[in-house]
């Protein structure tokens, strides 16, 4: 370099002829180039925007699939979703998934388990947002007859009749298991020939024949093939969920991920949410 340095000073200082001062006062100006190549390059603008990783439950999936898309061609954030139950004991759940650390900027899950993980210190105060309101449906498999779920009445003889009965293991599950049975009077029966479907979407079991009749949010049991809808519990079984979301407190990106929430409560996500089975959750509706 001082060697490349000392020959462009002689050829400025001797007069050398017009083609060769010209050429070396080019060289003098591409050495701040040369001497960046030595030192720190620049972050490029890709590499400066790192990717939002957010956590969330199955009920907000289908509406979150669509809303991210839109959200990174907008802003030009990437986001990586992964999966898992609000709640529950299996590896995967949101909660267990916090618990040892996995790195995570925002989470939606039914929002009685993000009020716990709020109390727990795992998402910070004052960022928790309702995005969707959820209700549970019916499924059978494709092609069987659908059972009345009218009344509750019509609900506790399906029940009675049905080989073999699944719920899940997350909000809706433990609404079907703790609380719905006993209001019905068929405790007893239908947890002997029922069972609570960990991480699998009910929908799945109930299209492979391992359940006669399911149980799960509506927006769950919508993309799942092989299986035929029969409607919402009557409005005096029902149970309404709200999914929300949070900004997690070990966060790298709280900026970003309080923007990526502010986009899934507003009016723009209306549309995909109601798409996916459920309605906007009715906060502050943002422009």
């Amino acid at each position: 370099m001082f060697r490349l340095i000392d020959s462009l000073a002689f050829a400025v200082g001797a007069r050398r002829p017009k083609r060769v001062r010209r050429y070396a006062g080019l060289a003098m100006l591409a050495l701040p180039l040369v001497a960046g190549c030595a030192g720190h390059q620049p972050p490029s603008p890709r590499a400066a925007q790192a990717p939002l990783h957010v956590l969330t439950s199955g009920g907000f999936t289908s509406a979150l699939n669509v809303l991210a898309a839109q959200y990174t061609a907008a802003s030009g954030d990437p986001i990586v979703i992964e999966h898992g139950p609000s709640m529950g004991t299996t590896v995967n759940a949101i909660p267990a998934r916090l618990a040892r650390g996995e790195d995570a900027d925002v989470v939606i899950l039914a929002r009685s388990a993000l009020d716990d993980l709020v109390a727990q210190g795992k998402v910070a105060p004052g960022t928790p947002v309702d995005l969707a309101l959820s209700k549970i449906a019916v499924a059978v498999k494709e092609g069987a007859p659908a059972p009345d779920i009218s009344s509750p009445e019509a609900v506790r003889k399906a029940l009675l009749a049905a080989r073999s009965v699944a719920w899940s293991d997350s909000a809706s599950g433990v609404y079907i298991q703790t609380t719905m049975l006993d209001r019905l009077g068929v405790a007893k029966e239908v947890r002997a020939k029922g069972r609570m479907i960990p991480a699998t979407p009910v929908g799945q079991i109930v299209a492979q024949g391992d359940a006669e009749i399911g149980f799960q949010q509506l927006s769950e049991l919508l993309p799942v093939k092989g299986i035929r809808i029969v409607g919402l519990l009557p409005s005096s079984l029902q149970k309404v969920t709200a999914f929300s979301g949070g900004v997690v407190t070990a966060s790298h990106h709280p900026a970003q991920a309080r923007a990526l929430l502010d986009f899934l409560s507003s009016a723009k996500a209306e549309k995909a949410i109601r798409a996916s089975g459920m309605e906007p959750a009715p906060h502050k509706v943002k422009p």
